[in-house]
């Protein structure tokens, strides 16, 4: 059996196919894994709990739910979009919520699991708003609003952000190499797996000697594709594949 990953669904009702596609892949793929792992931006935007009578929403929420029900475990890393899924969700949906980073023994290699926006440490712009936004002051703020208004912010963040990407060089939107090889050691040269980057790849990393592989997930807005992996190492299989 097959450990599941994939990450940057960035699932919303105003996307069927990649809802489709997800929806599809649970019934699916995922019923014959050992595990599935969500590496953050499962949704477009999240703005929190209390949004879980969303029709979208709590199609989503049952969807995981059948498969937790049906033996199969589902963890849930928080992304950039969706970092306020809190207890509510997990509850709701089975899925066991996951800190960033986690490091885990799968398959007899020790493999950690991120997100990946903390690896784009070039983006200086970026990590500035992130440790903003993840304080507790600035999801207070966020919380304390009627829930509208806190869709209304959110999209409003979301659309200056894509605004801001198209003038940003593309270097500095991808993981800075020499953060790569810092986490790599820190973590006793373990195979990484992150997403967020919307680079879809293989990479090897040679730290202190160490081989490192990193996999790179890829994001659902074209087709899609989760990384499998199992005592023989990982492959990432295309939905149109499996």
């Amino acid at each position: 059996m097959s450990t599941l990953f994939i990450s940057d669904l960035h699932l919303c009702a105003d996307r069927p196919q990649g809802s489709r596609a997800f929806f599809g892949f649970l019934e699916r793929e995922a019923r014959g894994a050992d595990a599935l792992y969500i590496l953050g931006d499962l949704f477009e935007y999240w703005v929190g709990d209390d949004d879980l009578d969303d029709a979208f929403n709590a199609a989503v929420v049952s969807a995981l739910g059948r498969l937790v029900a049906g033996g199969v475990p589902v963890y849930l890393m928080h992304g950039n979009r969706d970092f306020v899924i809190g207890d509510a969700f997990a509850r709701a949906s089975g899925v066991t919520l996951l800190p960033d980073p986690t490091l885990l023994m799968l398959h007899g290699q020790a493999v950690l699991l991120m997100h990946g926006d903390t690896l784009c440490t070039l983006d200086v712009e970026y990590q500035a708003f992130r440790r903003e936004a993840r304080s507790q002051v600035w999801i207070g703020n966020l919380m304390r609003q009627p829930l509208a208004q806190r869709k209304a912010a959110v999209e409003a963040l979301r659309r200056k952000s894509e605004q801001e990407k198209r003038v940003k060089p593309a270097e500095i939107m991808d993981v800075a190499p020499s953060e790569v090889d810092a986490v790599l050691r820190r973590y006793n040269y373990p195979r990484l797996i992150h997403g967020h980057t919307h680079r879809p790849a293989r990479h090897v990393h040679l730290v202190d000697g160490h081989a490192c592989e990193r996999w790179v997930l890829a994001d659902w807005y074209q087709g899609g594709s989760y990384l499998a992996c199992d005592t023989g190492g990982c492959c990432a299989v295309s939905l149109n594949e499996s």
